[in-house]
């Protein structure tokens, strides 16, 4: 009767077979390509999109100067308004809200920037909504 005889170490061999099966299964379920959609579907166009103050304030064609309110001028309080503004697709203030700023400049801030008139913005081809942020600075001279 003849013997087969097995390598010496017959469990890391399974084990290596095991773990290349079970990557060479793995690469085979990642190649498979998603569902490929509908020919006639056009691109999801959001109703809002959030840009950046800068790419904002580039499309900004009417810009209202806020009056320094005088008890703010008084007090000598100076600083920066934040304001979050929504920005309707024709370009106007649709919605403003003060994020940060003495109160005695955000009032006059807001009176401002709802007089404020931008280009509308376009995302592929359609205008949308606007958010962004807004920055008012109140600075007083030195004179």
């Amino acid at each position: 009767m003849t013997r087969t005889r097995f390598p010496l170490f017959p469990g890391i061999v399974t084990i290596a077979i095991i773990a290349f099966g079970g990557l060479a299964a793995g690469q085979s379920e990642n190649q498979s390509s998603p569902p490929a959609p509908p020919a006639d579907t056009a691109p999801q166009i959001p109703t809002r999109v959030r840009v950046s103050s800068g790419v904002e304030s580039g499309l900004l064609i009417r810009k209202v100067n806020p009056e320094y309110p005088k008890k703010a001028r008084k007090k000598h309080i100076q600083g920066q308004v934040v304001l979050t503004a929504k920005i309707s697709r024709e370009g106007d203030i649709a919605d403003l809200t003060v994020v940060s700023g003495d109160p005695l400049l955000a009032k006059a801030a807001t009176d401002a920037v709802k007089q404020w008139k931008y280009k509308p913005y376009f995302f592929h081809g359609e205008p949308v909504e606007v958010e962004t942020q807004i920055l008012v600075n109140f600075t007083l001279s030195n004179n």
